[in-house]
């Protein structure tokens, strides 16, 4: 269970952890042929959803590593769960029906949220 959570988590943590960074330091322009989705989005709204990508990237990792709070992994992975069901939603009310990626990391998520109970 451990070494399954771990590559899940560190799996999970570094594409967030890039798509964090990109989303909160990256021009729109930079941003539109990766996510077309940008220009509908805020850009303050846009850097947040970026600080959360990477804090929650941290908090996967940091808190079992460290043994200090490890219920935040659980927290994080969870709050990975919701972050993609609402990226499934803000897809699909665009007419972006490419959402094989976010299912995958729904899914991703929900088996670390499981995993990192058992931790």
């Amino acid at each position: 269970m451990h070494i399954a959570y771990w590559i899940l988590a560190g799996l999970l943590a570094a594409f967030y952890l890039y798509a964090g960074t990109l989303k909160a330091t990256r021009s729109r322009d930079q941003l539109r042929p990766m996510m077309a989705w940008v220009d509908r989005t805020p850009l303050p709204a846009l850097r947040a959803l970026g600080a959360v990508e990477v804090l929650g990237a941290a908090g996967l990792i940091l808190p079992p590593l460290t043994g200090i709070a490890p219920w935040l992994a659980t927290a994080a992975a969870l709050g990975f769960v919701l972050l993609q069901a609402g990226a499934i939603a803000v897809h699909l009310t665009g007419g972006d029906r490419r959402i094989a990626l976010n299912a995958g990391l729904i899914v991703t998520a929900a088996v670390t949220v499981w995993l990192a109970t058992r931790l």
